[in-house]
């Protein structure tokens, strides 16, 4: 195994980080947007909503396919497969006519933009060890937050002098940039196994032999759930603070941009932490400070107290704490399972999307017109993550 060297970042990691960006660059740049697609294809808000769901629908089903795939034909064939689909599908959601052609064609890209986040966890497993891992995952996390604070903005910019539709072909630009330096640059990092099977009763044995593991399925749970929060801030925030307090597009973006700053300095303080701390000393430090910010957040939620600044300081602090949960979360998920990283990868991936999935319908579901639903939901997620953790941890 290879280590990363400290103050260096080798370019196989600027690469793996801008394919995990791959997502946040799906979701974040058109979230601005949500009112502009709600006019222009004369939806509903809750369905503009349900765009994001089907997004995650896709990511989660993806999942399942990646994984098992790298580990049996290595890990850039199933890549660059991956990103052509992306490609394709970020053109059709361009070109969508309707709120149901939107749905669909985000799902596509969803199913193709997961093959970046999967196989970027599963190679940072091929080449460290689990602490190192850990250390890689919060520089990941540094790479690609530059995605999250540029995103939004880029997105709320566009919408003031062009369409929604240009964003969808931004997507389209980055894809095919990802496509060509994979191609061009990215080393491979396991071989083809022949003896790795794909028969999908295989491929479900292998992924319960995996959750049996009490670290990965605790680990990935409590993780999945924290993260769910974010998921819920991401489908809920554009209608509270655009439509409900009345933020136009470019402060929403401003707003996105101090709460990825957060997560930014956490996960690199995490990393500095990681000298002298375990993964499941930091990843359990974290889920406190969720469960912190979970606290204000329900009180933000209480009738007649869900003021603009409280919702964004809970916000915040959430946003935060991520950045010691995300890393620790994945690295302790995957620390037991390097000769089958990819599947492990997928498992977790499964696991969070499935939680970001439940997170975004309900925010579709119990739209009120108030900030309730949003604070609740981000509160209620995070104190389940904790709880579990809490309760099934071992270490």
């Amino acid at each position: 195994m290879t280590s990363t060297p400290r103050f260096h970042i080798p370019g196989w990691m600027l690469l793996l980080g801008t394919l995990t960006a791959i997502g946040s660059v799906s979701i974040d740049m058109y979230l601005p947007a949500f009112p502009a697609i709600q006019h222009s294809l004369n939806a509903g808000s809750g369905a503009v909503q349900l765009t994001l769901t089907t997004f995650f629908v896709g990511l989660l089903c993806g999942q399942l396919v990646y994984g098992p795939a790298s580990d049996r034909f290595g890990r850039k064939k199933p890549l660059v497969a991956g990103l052509v689909l992306y490609s394709l599908a970020s053109i059709g959601c361009m070109l969508a006519q309707s709120i149901e052609a939107l749905m669909v064609w985000r799902f596509i890209q969803a199913f193709g933009a997961c093959s970046g986040i999967v196989l970027a966890r599963a190679i940072v497993r091929d080449r460290c060890d689990p602490r190192e891992a850990a250390r890689s995952f919060s520089m990941l996390m540094l790479i690609m937050g530059v995605s999250p604070i540029l995103a939004p903005l880029l997105g709320g910019y566009i919408l003031q002098v062009s369409s929604w539709r240009v964003i969808f072909g931004l997507n389209v630009a980055f894809g095919l940039a990802c496509l060509t330096a994979v191609i061009a640059t990215l080393k491979e990092t396991r071989q083809p196994d022949p003896g790795t099977s794909l028969n999908p009763f295989s491929v479900f044995r292998g992924y319960v032999e995996i959750l049996r593991d009490r670290d990965f399925s605790t680990n990935a749970i409590a993780g999945g759930f924290a993260q769910a929060g974010l998921y819920a801030y991401l489908a809920g925030s554009p209608f509270v603070l655009i439509e409900l307090f009345h933020l136009s597009p470019s402060a929403y973006g401003w707003v996105f941009c101090a709460n990825s700053v957060g997560l930014i300095a956490a996960s690199q303080i995490n990393a500095a932490l990681l000298k002298r701390n375990s993964i499941y000393t930091l990843l359990r430090a974290g889920l406190v400070a969720v469960l912190a910010a979970s606290v204000l957040l329900a009180v933000a939620g209480v009738a007649g107290v869900a003021t603009m600044p409280l919702l964004l300081a809970g916000i915040f602090c959430f946003m935060t704490s991520l950045g010691f949960v995300n890393p620790n979360a994945a690295a302790a998920s995957l620390a037991n399972h390097p000769e089958r990283a990819g599947s492990a990868s997928s498992l977790l991936g499964t696991l969070q999307y499935g939680l970001a999935t439940l997170a975004t319908f309900a925010m579709g579901m119990i739209h009120d017109g108030t900030a309730r639903p949003l604070a609740w939901s981000m509160a209620l997620f995070g104190l389940i993550g904790w709880a579990i953790n809490r309760r099934f941890s071992r270490r």
